[in-house]
């Protein structure tokens, strides 16, 4: 199936010269949506990824997170922006172009030793996976790997992130 195909491009959003790539045309397509979950699940499986726990960033590694803990036989953790966890919570700052921001993950969400994927719809720079995947091991976890369904080869944001497994779907 061709992914891009069901991907929208959108030119200057959020800002000028800035070329978005839009999944909700991805999403409200049934078929296109089951083949992504399929694709990724398939891929990670023929990498030799073992997870214990799927986690996702917010908002959209929450979409494509919980069907592919499903289908791998994991459970699913959020990585959530500050102040949205009502427990206690890991905590880690990272900067942003301009500014910081941070990302939080539930105290008793993971035990050291476990074994986590990272999940997200797209990686660009990098900087949000590098940030959770420093919390994870902060926390003391294995990173057994990334997932993404859309790669921005341009930015390699992939170079950063640590020797791991690194799926991506499709490149732009």
């Amino acid at each position: 199936m061709d992914l891009k195909s069901l991907i929208r491009d959108i030119p200057d959003f959020p800002k000028p010269g800035i070329l978005f790539r839009d999944i909700t045309t991805l999403l409200r397509d049934p078929e296109g949506l089951r083949y992504t979950i399929d694709f990724l699940t398939q891929k990670c499986v023929e990498s030799g990824i073992q997870a214990d726990y799927i986690v996702g960033m917010e908002a959209r590694g929450f979409i494509f997170g919980p069907p592919l803990a499903y289908q791998l036989g994991a459970g699913f953790i959020p990585v959530r922006k500050r102040g949205k966890l009502p427990a206690a919570v890991h905590t880690i700052e990272y900067e942003l172009e301009y500014g910081t921001d941070s990302l939080e993950v539930h105290q008793d969400a993971l035990q050291p030793g476990s074994r986590v994927l990272i999940v997200d719809d797209l990686i660009a720079t990098g900087g949000t996976a590098i940030a959770t995947a420093k919390l994870l091991q902060k926390i003391g976890c294995e990173l057994v790997g990334f997932g993404f369904i859309i790669e921005l080869r341009d930015l390699q944001g992939r170079k950063y992130l640590p020797d791991v497994p690194i799926i991506s779907l499709i490149e732009y």
